[in-house]
């Protein structure tokens, strides 16, 4: 009855617009005194400092403000040119240049927002201009956005990572092949609908002009191998990795591009400390709820419940599905991973589904959620920079959304998708 409580409470608040992260601080608040009275309120505040201090988290600001860095010393133009005369002659081939420079910045700010809001001012126009409407143009930025939930260094994974106990590194692993299917099969749709849409050509192919753009962007291309090569060569944490993202970020972008002043760094930095401020209240806020979950032995109690139910994994697995692709609709990813995942981890744990495995089940879901509306926080960055209609951009986006969904087929069911480097290199 209390966790009913919980959820109608949250909802209330969430429906008049209280802000998610406050939302769970006041409902955790009530319900700790509820139970436990006034004198619990000293450890209240032991609980939102502790839920933040864990080192696994420092990870998250030092890559989004990697990702920063990138954008305002104009790594992200250079990219983009280099895509761009790789696959700029294929029809629709400058959607598949979103695509992927999507990817690439996936792979050092981990944050699907962030790619949306860096490179969708950039190429959202630029598609427009080439003949792109604009519906298409978005539903392209915001779906590709999110190969940044999956593809490592991913912030979900890094907080699922943290509340599931599971290793970030195995997890950032188990999502190379995954995200890499997930960019490939999005090409293939961008490229049926291009001929079905008879979309332009961007440019002639140009062996010169690939090779210029490549020399321009050689640095840019070397961030993920100093990046990704330190944390799974094993010469550095994940956490160790993000700050070795900042340094080499201001090098490449400050030093040898010559593009980052101290008024870029600074707007940088201001960028980075907001979108983290936010992350962390929510970990803060929802420590609190996950305490007094797990005081009262919530998560046990669902647990239980479905494996009355049924205890065969794959029944267990798509009936996580559904519930994450719901909790999806109303919860950002990281709200969803925090306030979601201690309570069914005792389930996961009791089926044996690997909890690496289910982590990529897990942040799929939500990217999913991340384009399906009401909240939809990567759809709605789009259509902000495309100034386009959500419910316009969504009836494109269906076929991506559709490739997403098929990838999340692919790894809930085959498990060796996602697991097979894991066993190769850590198991």
């Amino acid at each position: 009855m209390m966790l009913v409580l919980l959820l109608l409470g949250l909802i209330a608040l969430v429906a008049v617009n209280v802000p998610i992260a406050l939302a769970l601080g006041v409902v955790s608040v009530v319900a700790v005194m509820f139970t436990s009275g006034f004198d619990a309120i000293p450890s209240m505040a032991l609980v939102l400092f502790a839920g933040t201090t864990k080192f696994p988290l420092i990870a998250i600001p030092l890559f989004v403000l990697a990702g920063a860095i990138m954008n305002a010393s104009g790594i992200s133009h250079r990219l983009i040119a280099f895509a761009s005369a790789m696959v700029g002659f294929v029809k629709g081939g400058l959607a598949m240049v979103t695509i992927g420079a999507s990817m690439f910045f996936a792979e050092i700010s981990g944050s699907a927002v962030a790619d949306v809001a860096a490179l969708g001012s950039i190429l959202i126009p630029e598609m427009k201009k080439k003949g792109y409407s604009t519906p298409y143009a978005a539903a392209v930025m915001s779906s590709s956005a999110t190969l940044a939930v999956i593809i490592p260094p991913s912030i979900p994974m890094i907080l699922y990572g943290v509340m599931s106990g599971s290793s970030v590194v195995e997890l950032f692993v188990a999502g190379i092949v995954p995200g890499v299917l997930g960019g490939l099969m999005l090409m293939a749709m961008a490229y049926f609908l291009a001929v079905r849409y008879h979309l332009p050509v961007q440019e002639t192919f140009q062996l010169r002009r690939v090779a210029t753009t490549f020399r321009e962007c050689a640095w840019a291309l070397l961030l993920p191998f100093i990046i990704l090569g330190g944390i799974f060569g094993g010469w550095v944490t994940a956490t160790e990795g993000a700050g070795l993202a900042v340094v080499a970020a201001i090098v490449i972008g400050g030093v040898i591009y010559r593009g980052l002043d101290w008024k870029r760094l600074r707007q940088a930095t201001i960028e980075g400390g907001v979108q983290t401020a936010v992350v962390m209240l929510l970990v803060a806020t929802s420590a609190l709820l996950g305490e007094f979950l797990v005081e009262q032995q919530f998560p046990q109690r669902v647990a239980q419940a479905i494996i009355g139910f049924t205890d065969n994994r794959f029944a267990v697995l798509a009936l996580l599905n559904v519930f994450f692709l719901l909790i999806g609709l109303f919860l950002h990813s990281a709200a969803a991973i925090i306030l979601v995942v201690p309570i069914v981890m005792p389930l996961v744990h009791a089926v044996g589904i690997d909890p690496v495995h289910f982590g990529l089940v897990v942040t799929l879901n939500l990217g999913i959620g991340q384009q399906t509306p009401p909240v939809a926080s990567v759809l709605v960055t789009a259509c902000a920079v495309a100034k386009a209609d959500i419910w316009e951009v969504t009836k494109v986006n269906v076929y991506f959304i559709a490739v997403l969904f098929a990838v999340l087929m692919l790894v809930t069911y085959v498990p060796a998708v996602p697991m097979a480097l894991v066993e190769l290199f850590y198991r």
